[in-house]
Parts: structure tokens; C-alpha cells; sequence
């Protein structure tokens, strides 16, 4: 039972990994310091110039919302690129207010010219992030002077306001606010550890459930796919921080970090997949193996060791003693076909104590900053070494391999390039995929426009349309149509994106209507806690719009209503018109983004589709090449530009696509699309985290296991596995067969790795696994099932639906599908698997053979 610290641990946990790096905490105190001394310095400014009033307050308003976009425009670590930023805060607004300055009292020509800055505040994006922040001051500058029938000569003193705002602004963000680097990664490290927990926990909660119970069984696998996605971006985010200037200290490289937390990641999938096969099969040792999971899941990591080696005992050469002196006593024979799993999941498990053990004996020692998830490099952990010596993971190897691969161990960080580039701390948009797909009907023929002139166009349509619908509702207040048509497409690329947006602020403004309206009643009268309101309600609304966009606008509410109780203007009814014209808005951005230049959300997922198999094609080719190389010298240079392929960087590659991918596809996975089934997509998603898992395996054998021999054949299977991969990202959308130039690799990758049997007994080369595991899923990618899915499995020409341990060979549940072991050892007559004439799910007896590593003694072959 967990006591008390335990739950405090995992509510920590909890907190600590869904705010990777505490980003976005630090961004909403950021703004919440910025928006509130920014309003004490207007106030003090507006009272010693004698302003009056108006004047006072239209310059802390002014301020305030400089400050809230300056805080997030200078969210950064180099003081330099700030400065260069923030010189152009007061020319962006400033020439916004000229403008609007220059036609207010003209209603026609206001309104003409709203729809032109918009346009431009939309088109300046492509510039880059700056100009992003760019735009929206142009666009508040106008909106600010043209409603608020500015003068020409109220504008200095509206551009002095923005300029103290700048100023204290970039004062703020290169002192006390600052990003200091090297704390932001050991806090994104230790999101990576609370994730990494987090997915042991769903493994122990997978293993404690009662094998007939379907439904909890199922929703225990969801959320562990869940969970490892967000393991996975959490790394990402390691590697985009790692290659940020400043954020190592000396004698640290970010090749390294890279390394380091891709031996951590191969652990916890090893975990996790080891669960997720033992899961639902009342194996003996599933009890055994739980408790190995949850000691993971609150951190007894010692504790988690010693379990660990006492069921690695129980596969002794004479099924004797635990390590700890305790006699095996289980009741039941042996089992084999369930045996072998909790065998890998006690072998992960180990691997990753003496990854932390020896992390935190570099930390003591000085030789390193503290990470929780990673080890010194070049050590082996424990259960590797012991892979390396007999075959048997219980006694460790006393003579592993000392010799550094300088393929694998380059010098500095010269040539580092990260997999992904991280926009404002985290991780980029769907921009970065919808960038290159083109519209949809009979807007192909103006394909060649940029995503960000077509959104351009598109802003300008909705706020033209949503100008006037909102007129004819209210003419004095049609600017919150507007205002909805034009931040429902910010953010978004695809119309499925925009949809949702648009919706989510409906959403947000209903019901932030009744807190709105009570505590506006509450604070009326007393300045000071309207003030508070409004800090706090933006800076819970900046904490929570990366997870919520709705819960963003509900604070939003909250903020407008203090707002208007200070102006003396609030009423039930004006909320209630906010509601009607934010509708409005709305679902105009909706109807255009549908209509006017679509982004489509499936062209968009196929692009990223492309992508990955690219990325996946080029990882496989790689592998081949370093198959191919004996291990005693430099091995063979396989990119264009002579240099040996990087593994560990090609591997985060694909994960970064894998990323994009379920970006975009994300909206398919809810019943919004029509034509569109929900079940399906998850579960081809669920397939291409199987095949990163698989490919980050590949990618970390050579290296795990230098000095053997080469393998020809697996070296031919690996290419044949890339053509396959890059038939498929040439391919069109699959249908119930694969494209002949796939099925052709998916034959000559057979012929490699399932007509060459060795003999029983001999120790196959560690991505022996992955290969074969990736040629079963690719062949799955490579075809639509017949039919609906159904669980985790999917229904048949037959209208039968497969069951769930032929489809767990396929949907992830992949035993041991991270190779911690030197190879792996053939026993006598096992079947490699599926013949290449049928799916992988089709065959799940012979495939089974494949996924358990044990000879007919039960005992654990790594």
C-alpha cells in the first residue's frame, strides 16, 4: 500500500512532468511580474506628467498588455537577441497607432483599414518569431488609437507609455527574469525522470489488473501509450535545450546528453514493454514483476535492484538462491511463454537503477551535473554487462569491452546538430508540417503561396465577414467578432486546429461568464483587488493555454469583466454580447478556414507521414551501414558529405517526426472529421510509436555491444527496410495492399532474415530483435485493415475481430523490444515468425516464438 510520501511523490511527479523544465510556470510568473510592476510604473509616470484620468489609465492599459506581449516576445536565454528584439516594440505599435491615429472618426475607412492590418499582422509572421510578436502590436497599436479615437497629439504620450513598458520590459527578462540554461535542462531532466516514473506506474497498475478485465486492461494500454509519447517529447526537449549556447558546463558535451537519455529512454521501454506483454496473461511472475514497477514508480530505486535481481534468480543455471539470500519459493511450474517477459522487465528495471546509481556517484564525486535518468558515459549498467558475459543477466560480465568506438564517441560539440529546434522553450507547432501542404479544391492553383499568406488571406476574409455580422448585432462592440475571427488563426495551421480553437473559445467565454459576473460583484469599489484579479486571471490563463485553450479564455472572461468594472461599464447583458459576438466570430473563422485556402488535416498527417518514413528510411540505411563494419576500425561514411552516420542523432530524429505526426493527426483521433474513424487512426499511431521504439533500439545496439562481428545478412535486411521505408513515404495513402515497390523490400528483407537460421545455441547480434520487429510493423503500415477497429485489435474480412495477443505483436506491446544484451540466443527450433505472405497479427503463434528469448528450459536468453 503507498503511504503518504508515496502519493506526495507522485503528486510531484505529477506536476514536475506536466511542465516540462517548469516552462510554462516560469512564463506565467514572468508575465504576472511584468503586467503588475509595468501598472505601478504607468500609474507612477501618468500621475507625475499629470495625465489626468483617461490619460493615466489608457497608458497603464497600454502598458500592461506591452508587458504581457514583451514577456513572452523575450522569453529567451541571450541578452544580445533581446536587445535586437525589443528595439522594435515601440516602432511596431507605434506606427500601428499612426495608422489608426490617421482614420479614426472615418468608420468606412477604419474598418477598411482593420481588415489591411490584420492582413499584414498576419503575413509579417513569416519572418520569423519576432515578427510574430511583431504583427500583434502592430494590430493592438491600431486598435488601441482607431477605437479609442486617439489624436495626433495624444500619440506621444502613448508611445512614451510603450517605451517605459519596453524598457522595464527587457529589464526585467535579462535580470530577475531571466532563463538561466543550464537550470532549465536539469529541470526538463527532471521532467524526463517524473515521466519516466510515470510510465513505471501505469506498468505496475497494468500488472496488479485482474486479467479478465478487458475494459481496465485496455485503458491501462492506452494510457501507457500515452505516457511514453510524452516520455518521448520530453527527451525531445532535452535535446533542443542541450544545444543551446551556455547551457552545458565545461567538460560536458550535448552529444553526450543525447546519449545519456537515449540509454535512459531504452530502459523505460524496455519497461513498458515487458508490462505490456506480461499484462493479462496470469503469468506467475506477474506479481513479482509489479512490484519491480511500482518500486520504479516512487523512486526506491535499491529497492527496485534488489527485486530485480531476486526474479533474475530464479533463471540461475541451478534455480538457486536470490541475491539476497532469500530462497525461491513460487508456486507452479515454470512458464515459459509468460516468464520470459517479467524476465526483460527485471533486466530493464536493473539497467536503469545503475543508470541512477551511477549518475548520482558522478554527482558526488563532482564529475558531472546531477541527472536522474542517466549514466556516466561509457559505463555499462549491470544487466548489459552481465548480457555480455554468458547469455545469462545474472552475473555480471568481469572483462566488458574498455575500447572507446570513435565512430561512436565524437569529440565536443562541434558538429552537434539537435533533432529539433524548440520555439519559446518547447516543442514547435503544426506550422512547421503545414508549411509545405498545399490547399485544398480548386485553390491548387495558387499552391504555391506560403501557409503564411494563405492565413493572411484568410484572416482578412473573416475579419471582413465578421465586421459585418457583429455590426449587425452591435455597433459599438462588433470588435469582439473580429477578435475571435483573428486569434482563430493564430496557432493553428489546419482547419481541423482552427476548428477547434474557435470552438474551445466559445467554450471558454460561456463559461467564464458566471465567475465573471460573481467576481465582479465582489471586487466592485475596491481597486486594488480588481488589479490582483486581473494579474492573476492572466497569469492562470498564460500557465494553462498549452493544455487548455478554453480554460485560457475562461480567465480571459474573468479579466475583461474587472476590466469593464473599472471603466464603469459592466453589465450581465455586455458578458452576455461578449458570448453572441464571440459565437459570431467564431464560426465565421470556422466557415472560412473550411472554405477560403483549406489546410487539410489529412494532407497535412500524410505530410508528416512522408516525413517520418523519410527519417525512419535514412536511420535504417545507416544501421546498415554500421552493420556492415567489423569493429576494428572507423566505419564506413554513409552520408553525402563523408561523415559516418550518427545513430543516436538519427534515432531523435525519427522520434521528432513521430512527434509531428501525432501532432497533426491529433484532431483525427477525436469524432470531428467527417469520413473519419477515430479508432483507426489511434491505432496506426500506436503502431508508429512501436516502430520509433523499435528503431531507437536498432540505433543503440551497435553501440551497447561494440566489437562484434559484422552481419551481412542483417546489415542487407536493415536496407532492404529502408528502401521499404522510403517506398513508403513515396507511397500514396495504403490500401488493403502494400505498393509493389514496399511488398518487393518486405521480400528481400524476409530473405535476409528468415532463410538464414543459425545454429542452436549461437548469440545473434542485439538489433537481431528490432530488425525483425520493424519488418512486422512495416508491413502492418504498409495496409488500411478490412475493417473498424475494435480495441486493440481490428476486425477481419470475416467481421471477426482479432484477438488481443495476436494484435499485441503489432500495436506495441512488444516484449523485450529493446535489445539490452550483447545478442540473442537461437534456440532449437523456434520459428523466426510470420512468413512474408501474411500479416504479423495474422500469426501470432510463430511470432510469439520471436518475442520470447527463452530456450525450452525457461531460462532467460537476453
Amino acid at each position: 500500500m503507498v503511504g503518504s510520501s508515496g502519493r506526495l511523490r507522485e503528486v510531484r511527479d505529477r506536476i514536475v512532468g506536466s511542465d516540462p523544465g517548469l516552462q510554462r510556470l516560469r512564463q506565467a510568473s514572468s508575465a504576472a511580474v511584468a503586467m503588475s510592476t509595468t501598472l505601478a510604473l504607468e500609474y507612477g509616470y501618468g500621475r507625475a506628467t499629470h495625465l489626468g484620468a483617461q490619460g493615466t489609465l489608457v497608458g497603464m492599459l497600454l502598458g500592461t498588455v506591452m508587458a504581457m506581449m514583451g514577456s513572452m516576445a523575450l522569453d529567451g536565454t541571450q541578452v544580445l537577441p533581446k536587445i535586437r528584439t525589443a528595439v522594435f516594440f515601440p516602432v511596431a505599435i507605434g506606427s500601428g497607432m499612426l495608422v489608426g491615429v490617421a482614420v479614426a472618426g472615418h468608420t468606412d475607412a477604419m474598418l477598411a483599414v482593420f481588415v489591411a492590418v490584420m492582413f499584414v499582422a498576419v503575413y509579417i509572421r513569416r519572418f520569423g518569431l519576432p515578427y510574430f510578436f511583431y504583427g500583434f502590436m502592430i494590430w493592438m497599436g491600431y486598435f488601441f488609437a482607431a477605437f479609442l479615437n486617439a489624436t495626433l497629439s495624444q500619440l506621444p504620450d502613448l508611445i512614451v507609455a510603450v517605451a517605459i513598458a519596453t524598457g522595464w520590459v527587457l529589464l526585467l527578462t535579462t535580470t530577475v527574469l531571466r532563463a538561466h540554461p543550464q537550470r532549465t535542462l536539469a529541470r526538463v531532466r527532471r521532467a524526463f525522470g517524473a515521466r519516466a516514473r510515470a510510465v513505471a506506474r501505469v506498468c505496475a497498475d497494468l500488472l496488479e489488473t485482474d486479467p479478465h478485465d478487458v475494459r481496465r486492461l485496455a485503458r491501462l494500454r492506452r494510457e501507457l501509450h500515452s505516457r511514453q509519447l510524452r516520455l518521448a517529447e520530453t527527451a525531445l526537449v532535452i535535446e533542443g535545450w542541450s544545444a543551446h549556447p551556455g547551457t552545458l558546463p565545461p567538460g560536458r558535451s550535448a552529444a553526450e546528453v543525447r546519449r545519456r537519455t537515449l540509454d535512459a529512454h531504452l530502459a523505460v521501454d524496455a519497461v513498458a514493454a515487458a508490462a505490456d506483454a506480461l499484462a493479462g496473461t496470469g503469468g506467475r511472475l506477474a506479481p513479482e514483476a509489479a512490484a519491480i514497477a511500482a518500486h520504479l514508480a516512487r523512486s526506491e530505486y535499491a529497492a527496485a535492484e534488489r527485486r530485480s535481481r531476486y526474479l533474475l534468480g530464479l533463471a540461475g543455471p541451478d534455480g538457486g538462491d536470490a541475491s539476497d539470500g532469500r530462497a525461491v519459493t513460487l508456486a507452479g511450474p515454470a512458464e515459459p511463454d509468460t516468464d520470459c517477459f517479467a524476465y526483460h522487465l527485471a533486466t530493464a528495471a536493473w539497467e536503469f537503477t545503475v543508470l541512477v546509481r551511477e549518475i548520482r556517484r558522478d554527482a558526488d564525486t563532482g564529475q558531472g551535473a546531477v541527472d536522474e535518468i542517466t549514466h556516466k558515459e561509457g559505463g555499462k549498467g549491470a544487466a548489459a554487462k552481465a548480457a555480455q558475459g554468458d547469455g545469462f543477466a545474472g552475473e555480471p560480465n568481469p572483462n566488458p569491452d574498455p575500447s572507446p568506438d570513435p565512430v561512436l564517441e565524437p569529440d565536443g560539440d562541434a558538429d552537434f546538430a539537435p533533432a529539433v529546434t524548440l520555439a519559446m522553450g518547447g516543442l514547435p507547432g503544426s506550422a512547421a508540417v503545414a508549411g509545405g501542404v498545399s490547399a485544398r479544391g480548386a485553390w491548387r492553383r495558387l499552391s504555391g503561396l506560403s501557409l503564411t499568406t494563405r492565413q493572411a488571406i484568410q484572416v482578412a476574409v473573416a475579419g471582413t465577414l465578421a465586421i459585418v455580422a457583429g455590426r449587425e448585432l452591435s455597433e459599438a462592440r462588433y470588435y469582439w467578432a473580429v477578435i475571435a475571427a483573428f486569434i482563430a488563426f493564430t496557432g493553428t495551421a489546419t482547419r481541423s486546429e482552427t476548428f477547434i480553437k474557435a470552438a474551445n473559445r466559445v467554450v471558454g467565454t460561456l463559461l467564464g461568464l458566471g465567475a465573471g459576473i460573481g467576481l465582479a460583484h465582489l471586487t466592485a469599489g475596491h481597486t486594488l483587488w480588481v488589479i490582483t484579479v486581473i494579474v492573476l486571471s492572466m497569469s492562470c490563463g498564460f500557465y494553462l493555454v498549452s493544455l487548455s485553450y478554453a480554460a485560457m479564455i475562461f480567465f480571459v472572461t474573468i479579466m475583461v469583466s474587472q476590466l469593464y468594472t473599472q471603466l464603469h461599464e459592466f453589465s450581465a447583458g455586455l458578458l452576455m454580447l461578449r458570448l453572441e459576438e464571440t459565437a459570431i466570430g467564431a464560426a465565421i473563422g470556422i466557415g472560412v478556414a473550411l472554405v477560403v485556402l483549406p489546410t487539410s488535416t489529412r494532407d497535412t498527417v500524410n505530410t508528416a507521414r512522408g516525413s517520418y518514413f523519410a527519417a525512419l528510411g535514412e536511420l535504417l540505411h545507416a544501421a546498415a551501414a554500421r552493420l556492415e563494419h567489423d569493429g576494428t576500425g572507423p566505419a564506413p561514411a554513409a552520408g553525402q558529405d563523408g561523415a559516418a552516420p550518427d545513430l543516436d542523432a538519427l534515432a531523435r530524429v525519427v522520434d521528432h517526426r513521430l512527434q509531428q505526426l501525432a501532432l497533426v493527426a491529433r484532431p483525427l483521433t477525436r469524432p470531428l472529421v467527417w469520413g473519419n474513424d477515430p479508432r483507426l487512426v489511434r491505432h496506426r499511431l500506436t503502431l508508429y510509436a512501436a516502430v520509433t521504439r523499435q528503431t531507437r533500439a536498432l540505433a543503440l545496439g551497435p553501440r551497447r555491444s561494440p566489437g562484434l562481428a559484422p552481419a551481412p545478412h542483417l546489415a542487407e535486411a536493415s536496407r532492404a527496410l529502408g528502401h521499404a521505408a522510403t517506398a513508403l513515404a513515396l507511397a500514396p495513402v495504403p490500401q488493403g495492399r502494400p505498393a509493389p515497390e514496399v511488398a518487393r523490400a518486405l521480400r528481400t528483407a524476409d530473405a535476409a532474415l528468415l532463410t538464414r537460421l543459425p545454429a542452436a545455441g549461437t548469440v545473434l547480434p542485439p538489433v537481431t530483435r528490432p530488425l525483425l520487429r520493424l519488418r512486422q510493423l512495416l508491413h502492418e503500415l504498409a495496409v488500411l485493415p478490412p475493417g473498424p477497429v475494435v480495441g486493440r485489435g481490428f476486425t477481419g474480412r470475416g467481421g471477426t475481430a482479432r484477438t488481443a495477443d495476436a494484435s499485441r505483436v503489432v500495436t506495441g506491446s512488444y516484449a523485450a523490444s529493446t535489445s539490452y544484451a550483447a545478442g540473442t540466443s537461437y534456440a532449437a527450433g523456434t520459428s523466426y515468425g510470420a512468413g512474408s505472405g501474411g500479416s504479423a497479427a495474422g500469426s501470432a503463434p510463430e511470432t510469439e516464438a520471436v518475442t520470447g528469448t527463452e530456450a525450452g528450459d525457461g531460462r532467460l536468453r537476453p
